[in-house]
């Protein structure tokens, strides 16, 4: 019977283990592919409290990539449940930097949360681009939740080797 606990015991241990291990693992991917769109979500004490976000999270993930073409840089951003006009993209040498503010609806005010993933408030995020490009003729478009930012490159533009003397 002892023995039986014993192994019963290290089964347990071992299963542990590695479902700590795998935890750890999937931390460790969301940090090194994502770490840069975890962003931060601000709301007014008051305001949080008042509109029974208080609870909610105040940080999100603003999933994003950045694609190079032979032309452009594109820049995608996953913003779903928001409208273009709460978004302000603008752009500083090399950085693309979005901001605006998602805000809470509540459809039911009699009801109770059981899960609360969403983050609500004014948020930023900058995403630094590749290459130069030519903000004046940035185009954008909202559509589906992702926000399309089209960046021409600064034509031009070539990497070139510089001699150590």
């Amino acid at each position: 019977m002892l023995h039986t606990l014993k192994q019963a015991g290290k089964n347990i241990g071992r299963e542990l283990n590695r479902a700590w291990e795998s935890l750890a693992e999937g931390w460790r991917e969301l940090l090194s592919h994502s770490g840069n769109a975890l962003t931060h979500f601000a709301r007014d004490k008051d305001e949080g409290e008042a509109d029974g976000l208080a609870d909610f999270p105040h940080w999100a993930l603003l999933a994003g990539e950045v694609e190079e073409t032979e032309k452009d840089v594109l820049v995608r951003l996953e913003v779903p449940g928001m409208k273009k006009e709460e978004c302000t993209i603008t752009i500083e040498g090399n950085t693309l930097k979005l901001s605006g503010e998602k805000h809470f609806a509540r459809e039911a005010h009699d009801s109770t949360y059981h899960v609360m993933e969403r983050a609500y408030g004014a948020f930023h995020r900058s995403i630094p681009l590749p290459r130069n490009v030519d903000s004046d003729k940035a185009e954008a478009s909202y559509s589906n939740g992702v926000l399309t930012v089209r960046l021409p490159k600064v034509p031009g533009e070539q990497a070139r080797s510089v001699p150590i003397s």
